[in-house]
């Protein structure tokens, strides 16, 4: 694969969609998934080549700049991935890979997982993230728990799978979420999918 434009030794992706607002909760996925990479967002197919966007690893682009430029994009096509807002095929661009952004947010973040794990050997070509900080350590209990609420279960079923209390349940999910710095389930998605915890094939259809 082409190697990606650098700042600061960082490879870049690169949103192309005139519709920057519906971009944020693409950008900040991408950011939790690939944090090695840096997203940049352009309104205008002109601002991204001006930009310097044609350097980058990958292209998220939205299907009327994939339109519009089409011969561009399909010479890069490998790099490229059309948004759409429906998984009807018949509505996509022929010949790119898509990605449907009209889902809701745990589908997409699943989406998202599957195309890195694709694109990246599971993840083992990604390029290594510039960082000092320590991994955040978990107990065994604490993992447990971290890939039961990924795969669906609610506290209370936790509890009755893993023989202990709903308060202690709780606890449990108050200090994963306090040692990896997040909130959200789909967060914890990401991070239990990127360190192995869980296989993506095991929270696919949750619910």
């Amino acid at each position: 694969m082409e190697k990606g434009k650098m700042a600061s030794g960082r490879p870049h992706i690169a949103i192309v969609d005139p519709n920057v607002l519906a971009t944020i909760g693409l950008r900040q996925l991408l950011q939790t998934v690939v944090p090695m990479m840096a997203v940049d967002v352009y309104p205008t197919f002109d601002a991204f080549l001006a930009g310097g966007g044609e350097g980058c690893y990958h292209y998220f682009v939205a299907q009327s700049v994939a339109v519009a430029h089409h011969l561009w994009f399909m010479d890069r096509r490998r790099k490229t991935l059309v948004l759409t807002l429906s998984s009807d095929p018949h509505s996509q661009l022929a010949g790119f890979r898509h990605l449907c952004v009209g889902v809701a947010e745990e589908a997409l973040v699943c989406e998202v997982l599957r195309l890195v794990q694709q694109g990246h050997s599971g993840g083992r070509n990604l390029p290594t993230a510039e960082t000092d900080a320590p991994r955040p350590t978990l107990t065994p209990r604490e993992v447990e728990v971290l890939s039961l609420v990924v795969r669906g279960l609610m506290s209370k079923e936790i509890a009755d799978r893993l023989h202990i209390s709903l308060p202690t349940v709780n606890t449990h999910r108050k200090n994963i979420c306090e040692k990896l710095g997040v909130k959200s389930v789909p967060a914890l998605t990401v991070y239990a999918v990127m360190h192995g915890y869980v296989e993506l094939r095991q929270i696919e259809g949750k619910g």
